[in-house]
């Protein structure tokens, strides 16, 4: 399954596994933008902030359970486990590419 997932994608699941916020610049474009819990966050520096907050927050773990490519986007399905109400849960995360990179991340 992995195969069908692009680099980009892959080395963030990666980074977010190792809460490793420095791999956002290897990730994502200068300009991209993460939408997750009903925030809009953009910019490498504030993805980063955004990235070391969650890690905080929830000690969470990321396994990717799915992929599929719709209407120009990969959406890759993850069993997130960590310290929240519910865990383990599926979220999609919903990436738009732009020259190899993540431009879009929505998580939901």
């Amino acid at each position: 399954m992995t195969d069908k997932i692009p680099e980009a994608i892959r080395d963030y699941f990666i980074s977010e596994n190792a809460h490793d916020p420095e791999a956002i610049d290897r990730c994502f474009a200068p300009d991209g933008i993460v939408r997750d819990e009903a925030r809009t966050i953009q910019g490498l520096a504030a993805i980063k902030a955004w990235r070391r907050e969650t890690a905080a927050k929830y000690a969470h773990t990321v396994e990717v359970t799915g992929c599929a490519h719709q209407d120009g986007k990969v959406v890759v399905t993850g069993r997130v486990s960590g310290n929240f109400p519910g865990s383990p849960i599926l979220l999609d995360h919903t990436f738009t590419l732009a020259d190899g990179r993540i431009a879009s991340l929505e998580i939901g």
